[in-house]
């Protein structure tokens, strides 16, 4: 599903696209960063389109869990940058923000990474128009046809269907035909637009009674999606009725 589009979409109409990094409100984050690093049989693989990306054993959870923690928390951290054409890995400075949107097909597998969000979204779209975006994707990529729908009836689908799928029943909100949905999208954007005003979650800086934590404060009981979204800042942030 178009998680990542749905997340730029909703950035855009808060402002936030173009903003310094530095003063962003609202922070993207992808699933897609913590790819483990290859070995050299892996990458051969990768290269030839026999590599699963899409199990959940492709992805470093505990450095996912540390960073977003880190981020959470209002620290600045180094993300890595998965290189998809030559399958390296970088990285890059990223800022705390009071809101991190994170995206990508597995971040509700998890139940350490997933119990860290206070909304979780599910951006639902059909099969056919999902496979006409990767094929296009991968296009870019370099990648022949012949590739990318190998690796899509090899890979994808069923990976799909094993581990990202069953996670639907955990959303708090399902998002179908992904950004051609500007009504939940807006619903979105509104509900973020919320939390920035203070008027859903209440930032408090330093500690509170001497003890590094402030009051607990209700919160909607969340589940699991494609997109989550958590609270994070420079400051603390009142701790919600779910366990973090």
């Amino acid at each position: 599903s178009p998680q990542s589009t749905v997340c730029e979409k909703i950035m855009e109409l808060l402002g936030q696209k173009d903003v310094d990094q530095r003063q962003r409100k609202v922070l993207i984050l992808s699933q897609d960063s913590f790819y483990r690093v290859l070995t050299a049989e892996q990458h051969d693989k990768a290269l030839r389109g026999q590599y699963n990306f899409d199990h959940p054993d492709a992805f470093d959870n505990d450095l996912m869990h540390t960073t977003l923690k880190n981020i959470i928390e209002g620290k600045t951290v180094e993300v890595p940058t998965y290189d998809f054409v030559t399958h390296s890995r970088q990285t890059t400075v990223v800022y705390p923000a009071d809101v991190v949107l994170f995206e990508g097909i597995l971040v509700f597998y998890n139940q350490d990474i997933r119990d860290m969000f206070h909304l979780r979204l599910f951006v639902d779209t059909d099969s056919d128009v999902r496979l006409s975006r990767r094929v296009l994707r991968d296009m870019k990529r370099g990648r022949d046809l012949e590739q990318i729908l190998t690796q899509y009836t090899t890979f994808v689908k069923p990976a799909f269907e094993e581990f990202c799928l069953p996670t639907k029943k955990y959303a708090d909100v399902i998002i179908p035909r992904g950004v051609d949905n500007m009504v939940a999208i807006n619903l979105i954007v509104q509900h973020i637009q919320d939390i920035l005003n203070g008027d859903i979650c209440k930032w408090q800086r330093g500690a509170v009674n001497g003890q590094g934590r402030s009051s607990k404060r209700p919160f909607p009981e969340a589940a699991e999606g494609s997109t989550a979204l958590a609270a994070g800042k420079r400051s603390h942030l009142e701790s919600s009725s779910r366990p973090h």
